[in-house]
């Protein structure tokens, strides 16, 4: 997976790292995850023969009869929606093939081509929506609102489908959604707040692709990218209510010192609260701790003891760095909070306040960095300790790279320095990278936020 993985194979803490990180990313990948929680049941296969009850689609523990279903239509998008319909779509040939359905169609809005038989996918632009974003999502809208009550629609949502599903409520343009929420993030609102505002001021947000769809079931497959994994945050929400009420949603662009552009606040005024609960179908497939549970059972398999630090760590990434390190220092000289050999894993979403630079890094180049910092102080750590931070989708800020692999070796005295200025100045992709310690895979075809992996060998 790791391109440069072999240049990392140097010690048993390392070699250890990257095999967890590897289990982590793989075990999320939509072709893994989608046959193991999505099967067709009650439908005649050259493999199975006849099979009892109704032809029905089974979605984790979840059935949906397919009795009276003349068609299925895929609809959604983000980075992972293209690989998920790849995986649908053999799952639901059989039922084609055997006349239980009359057709499988749709389209997904993913940022990468994927080689599919029955289901559009259409290149999009991520982070920053443009055109082709407007013009796919018009078309995937137009297919919802052509769909009966004799359709299923399966939605694939995934992180990246904010940018991805774009589609500006009447009356408003893409650069004046931009304004509203480049205001509202500098303002520190919260994530649930930004998603308030913007999800009425969509046609898709905030469940408009699945109102859009109405009369048919509504079925979500989602990956989750999101610390806490809340339906109404992942991609905005395209098929479900979302957070807070218009009044909500008003008060918050309303508040002091902020200049929300006035054709935000006469939409929100002159738009009715159509809010409601809808009955969707909800699964979410793979999450952060999907990928740390497998890094873990490879940790074990290994000897390991083992620590789940938590899934949901959020802050500042040097911050949360410095705190893997200081871990990695404590069970190296005492055996706490674990006797080596031990293996910490931790996940969710750190980021980077970048003020005034021109530097280049990403969030897990700074927290191993951080990390390295710290262990760089205890005498005989050497390389007895590694620490891995990576973003599962391949892809770690403006680089390359997609996070770092560090260990106590990294830092010598006359460098400790030259690291502290590289972190000041957010410019770490070089200082790294000189160092090789730099993890590349490239687009791994899935997004379930960051993973790290701290490995700490005998004293």
């Amino acid at each position: 997976m790791f391109r440069n993985r072999r240049a990392h194979e140097t010690t048993p803490a390392r070699e250890t790292a990257l095999a967890c990180l590897e289990a982590g990313i793989e075990a999320a990948v939509p072709e893994r995850v989608v046959p193991e929680t999505v099967s067709l049941e009650g439908v005649e296969t050259n493999d199975s023969g006849d099979s009892e009850g109704p032809p029905r689609l089974c979605v984790s523990d979840t059935t949906y009869d397919l009795t009276d279903i003349e068609r299925v239509l895929v609809l959604g998008g983000g980075k992972a929606s293209g690989a998920v319909t790849t995986a649908l779509e053999p799952i639901l040939e059989p039922a084609l093939e055997t006349g239980v359905l009359d057709g499988i169609e749709g389209l997904v809005v993913a940022n990468a081509p994927e080689s599919t038989g029955y289901v559009r996918v259409v290149v999009g632009d991520h982070p920053t929506p443009s055109e082709r974003n407007l013009e796919a999502t018009a078309e995937l809208l137009e297919l919802a609102e052509k769909a009966t009550d004799r359709d299923l629609v399966l939605a694939p949502i995934t992180g990246g489908g904010s940018a991805l599903l774009t589609a500006p409520a009447a009356g408003l343009s893409l650069e004046t959604l931009a304004t509203t929420t480049d205001e509202l993030l500098a303002s520190g609102a919260s994530i649930d707040e930004v998603n308030a505002v913007r999800s009425r001021c969509s046609s898709i947000k905030g469940g408009g692709l699945a109102r859009a769809a109405t009369p048919a079931e509504v079925v979500t497959l989602a990956i989750s990218d999101v610390v806490g994994d809340d339906p109404s945050v992942i991609a905005s929400g395209p098929t479900v209510t979302p957070p807070g009420t218009l009044e909500s949603a008003l008060a918050i662009c309303r508040r002091d010192g902020l200049d929300v552009p006035s054709a935000v606040i006469d939409h929100l005024e002159a738009t009715p609260d159509t809010a409601t609960d809808m009955p969707v179908g909800w699964h979410c497939l793979a999450t952060t701790r999907t990928a740390i549970d497998a890094a873990e059972r490879v940790a074990t398999d290994r000897d390991y003891r083992t620590l789940v630090l938590s899934s949901r760590l959020e802050g500042e990434a040097a911050h949360v760095g410095r705190i893997h390190g200081t871990v990695a220092a404590s069970m190296a000289l005492d055996g706490n909070p674990l006797e080596p050999p031990a293996v910490i894993l931790s996940g969710g979403e750190v980021t980077v306040t970048l003020g005034e630079t021109d530097g280049v890094g990403g969030p897990n180049q700074e927290l191993a960095l951080a990390g390295a910092l710290e262990m760089a102080d205890i005498d005989g750590m050497g390389s007895r300790a590694a620490l891995a931070s990576v973003d599962t989708d391949g892809i770690d800020g403006p680089t390359e790279a997609c996070g770092a692999i560090v260990d106590g070796t990294l830092l010598e005295s006359e460098t400790v320095k030259i690291a502290e200025r590289a972190l000041e100045s957010h410019d770490v992709t070089p200082f790294l990278d000189q160092r090789g310690s730099l993890l590349e895979t490239g687009p791994t075809g899935t997004n379930v936020n960051d993973l790290r992996v701290l490995v700490v060998e005998e004293r």
